[in-house]
């Protein structure tokens, strides 16, 4: 039984990764997770410069789910080389860095510094704001997303996926402008902008009012936008937004993702990776497939 998987010539042992900003650099869960057993380690964010992130309270739980206002809170670029890099080399296992920034020229500095580094892929977090167009992500407008994949590639030295954001009309028409930008994969969804407010309190939950939605209330939207973007593109995709187990992976394989990543679910389960990859095993002997690939995108009806 074959579980391996290949997106942009990189090969990965099986299809199941965490999602970027909720495993830290691998450090804070090897204790509780064996590395080794996950396709990759997907780090947190890193910027050019250390981000002090945004103020407290900055995470609320939500039915469902939890609202995070993090604000990519990260040491930069020269401590996760000089610290991170080589911890995640112990073990056998890819190495995804998300890269966040600013201005494009952010992103650029991250991305070349990371050029000589022995990392697999790059996932560049566009639901950044943009300061020099008024603070819209890159990933809200498709021009944006197009341009900055673009000059991404012009100086990326290992494969770019392009993380797109849900907080659009239509996610194909962004789908497509990370392809146009030639990106080499993209993985979605990011978190949906949500609110709570407290009112005993008659106050928002969140210094920061708005927050990212994560958790299995976002999973509906997020299989159906995998599915739509598998339908607009022909770039492998990874899909996450809600997963807890094997049946939730394998949704976002049967709408067309070629990996998965797990997200929120880690907070509560530090082993929910580790019992998605048993799920997604045991349910390909149970129902004799031979190679995982099979699956991908084989959605009937």
């Amino acid at each position: 039984m074959n579980m391996e998987v290949t997106i942009a010539g990189v090969t990965f042992k099986n299809p199941v990764m965490e999602a970027s900003g909720t495993f830290g650099s691998g450090m804070e869960y090897s204790e509780f997770v064996d590395l080794n057993q996950l396709g990759a380690v997907v780090t947190k964010g890193v910027a050019n410069v250390p981000w002090p992130g945004n103020p407290t309270p900055r995470i609320a739980e939500t039915w469902g789910g939890m609202l995070n206002a993090i604000g990519l809170q990260n040491p930069g670029i020269d401590v996760f080389v000089k610290r991170d890099i080589p911890f995640l080399k112990q073990f056998d296992t890819r190495i995804i860095v998300n890269v966040c920034g600013k201005t494009t020229e952010d992103y650029l500095e991250v991305v070349e510094r990371l050029g000589d580094e022995p990392v697999d892929m790059l996932e560049i977090n566009i639901s950044c704001p943009n300061v020099k167009e008024g603070g819209i992500a890159f990933g809200q407008d498709p021009k944006a997303v197009e341009a900055i994949t673009r000059a991404v590639k012009e100086k990326a030295r290992q494969p770019v996926i392009m993380k797109l954001s849900p907080n659009v009309t239509d996610i194909t028409v962004m789908a497509k402008a990370a392809e146009a930008g030639g990106a080499d994969a993209i993985s979605l969804i990011n978190t949906l902008t949500g609110m709570k407010i407290d009112v005993e309190r008659r106050r928002f939950a969140l210094a920061n009012r708005t927050g990212g939605l994560s958790g299995p209330a976002i999973k509906p939207v997020a299989v159906r936008m995998v599915y739509q973007a598998a339908q607009a593109v022909k770039l492998p995709i990874i899909g996450m937004g809600g997963i807890q187990n094997g049946a939730d992976a394998l949704e976002f394989i049967l709408a067309g993702a070629s990996a998965v990543a797990v997200g929120t679910a880690n907070f509560h389960n530090p082993r929910a990776t580790l019992d998605t990859v048993e799920g997604i095993r045991n349910y390909m002997e149970r129902h004799g497939i031979e190679d995982v690939k099979e699956l991908v995108g084989s959605v009937e009806g």
